[in-house]
């Protein structure tokens, strides 16, 4: 087996491998904890960097292997996979920093730190699985994985928040697997490919297709918490902040829109799809989950809610921007794939530090916040701007290439969903930035722990800082080599154009 082979296994053996250490590290060794977390991360950071230049160039990365008779386990690197697999890299990294900081006095941190490192490979494995076998692993993987996470605090409302999780997923999870299993009937071992496989079929199982493609999208729409499977995500926010954040960010909302965008590129087919009639519902949907998202986010006070709503708006616009037929809309979709996890985990990265510094859950608490917290209080602003859709930021890079798409497109109903949604984003946001910086103080702060000249424990001040200028910087130079947008219009130049 060459070298080239190896890197995707090697890829997902960090994690794998870093979740076993943890698990034995006594509670107490914190420093060791500490460095298997940190050690793991870079590397599977390196490791995605590698596999993104060789993609650039034109290398191959597949490793395959007979699981049982014709059904195959594919791990492989395209354009599209090292896309979600370095933004998994980056932002597990800044996590792992973020969450050390944040469950610093916490009990159980081993096993909490076990469960984020098999969460993070089962990502990895969603991002390099080669058929849809292999995706089905890791996504259920991703599942089990993720459940200790959001009831690790072992309250009443986080088993709740856990119990309906669960039964959400595993039920999507079910759904999925009869798509999956009724699709290898009809096409055997469906491997991830350019324009998909069923371009020119025989149009006596055009029916059945159609019925499996409803299938699949309802159960990856699950985790991708489309209206009306959205319920699980807000109720999900009891969880730790750095949970909540990989939640919205990276691990579970969009592993379910990746499943979405490779059913639609890579099993069926963009073409195929499209001329199944297919395309224009999935959009009308997702463009109704991104205006009900909106509207759900005014209405709440409490601050992480705001944000999973938030949450259930922004991810549709991937959806959306998959269905405007054509490059540009493709581009508009992938890009923001990026974008929104970046955009995101500030946002939660700055609640988090808002509750474990100063006691602060809710809007309506967040009054004259901003002089006594300015640099998580700058970062949140510029997270709220770039989801606005502000210039130069990261969002509005997204909001103005799917504009663009849907004209491309003749989908012109596309562009007031877009205006709509920016002035709901304001309508939810706004308020908040007012709140942070114009607002005196309501109530005295709870006594002042020495950070030396930093606002809160260094390992959760330098995250959102972070996430906050590559919001900024993945805008201004959206147009700079190995940018998102510009691997995203790799991605639709290489793999789906004709």
């Amino acid at each position: 087996m060459s070298l080239n082979a190896l890197i995707p296994v090697f890829a997902l053996m960090t994690s794998l491998l870093a979740s076993v250490i943890i698990f034995s590290i006594a509670e107490q060794r914190y420093r060791w904890r500490t460095t298997v977390n940190l050690v793991a991360a870079f590397v599977k950071l390196g490791l995605v960097i590698v596999m993104a230049w060789g993609v650039f160039h034109g290398e191959e990365y597949r490793m395959s292997f007979a699981m049982m008779p014709g059904v195959n386990f594919i791990l492989k690197a395209d354009a599209l996979s090292v896309m979600f697999a370095g933004l998994s890299a980056v932002l597990w990294l800044l996590t792992t920093v973020y969450a050390v900081g944040y469950l610093e006095d916490s009990p159980n941190r081993s096993r909490f730190f076990g469960f984020f490192s098999l969460c993070v490979a089962s990502t990895m494995g969603i991002a390099l699985a080669g058929n849809l076998f292999t995706f089905f692993l890791f996504y259920e993987m991703l599942t089990l994985s993720t459940y200790p996470l959001v009831v690790h605090r072992g309250t009443p409302a986080a088993l709740r928040a856990g119990r309906n999780y669960i039964i959400y997923t595993l039920t999507g999870g079910a759904v999925l697997l009869l798509a999956i299993a009724w699709l290898h009937g009809i096409g055997g071992d469906l491997e991830f490919q350019r324009r998909g496989h069923f371009l020119g079929s025989d149009p006596a199982i055009h029916g059945s297709l159609i019925v499996i493609f409803i299938l699949l999208i309802a159960g990856l729409g699950v985790k991708t918490a489309l209206f009306p499977l959205h319920g699980w995500l807000p109720q999900a926010m009891v969880a730790p902040a750095p949970v909540s954040a990989l939640l919205h960010a990276v691990a579970v909302v969009k592993a379910g829109a990746f499943g979405i965008v490779r059913v639609v590129y890579n099993i069926y087919g963009i073409e195929f799809s499209a001329g199944l009639g297919l395309l224009e519902p999935l959009a009308w949907l997702a463009a109704f989950t991104i205006l009900y998202g909106s509207v759900r986010a005014l209405w709440q006070t409490d601050l992480k809610r705001r944000l999973a709503f938030s949450t259930i708006s922004q991810v549709s616009y991937i959806l959306l921007g998959v269905t405007l037929l054509g490059p540009v809309g493709t581009v508009g979709g992938l890009v923001h794939l990026l974008h929104q996890g970046i955009m995101k985990i500030t946002l939660f990265f700055c609640a988090g530090n808002y509750a474990e510094t100063l006691g602060v859950h809710r809007v309506d608490q967040l009054d004259g916040v901003g002089p006594r917290m300015p640099a998580t209080s700058l970062a949140f602003t510029i997270g709220a701007f770039g989801m606005i859709g502000t210039p130069p930021l990261a969002g509005f890079i997204t909001k103005w290439t799917l504009g663009e798409g849907a004209l491309a497109a003749g989908m012109a109903w596309a562009i007031p969903v877009l205006l709509l949604s920016s002035l709901l984003n304001a309508a939810y946001f706004l308020p908040v930035v007012y709140r942070l910086w114009f607002r005196p103080a309501a109530a005295d702060w709870p006594a002042e722990r020495r950070w030396g000249r930093l606002e809160t424990h260094a390992w959760l001040f330098w995250p959102p800082v972070i996430t906050a200028l590559m919001t900024v910087g993945v805008g201004v130079l959206a147009s700079m080599p190995f940018s998102p947008l510009s691997w995203a219009q790799l991605i639709a130049g290489r793999e789906y154009l004709p």
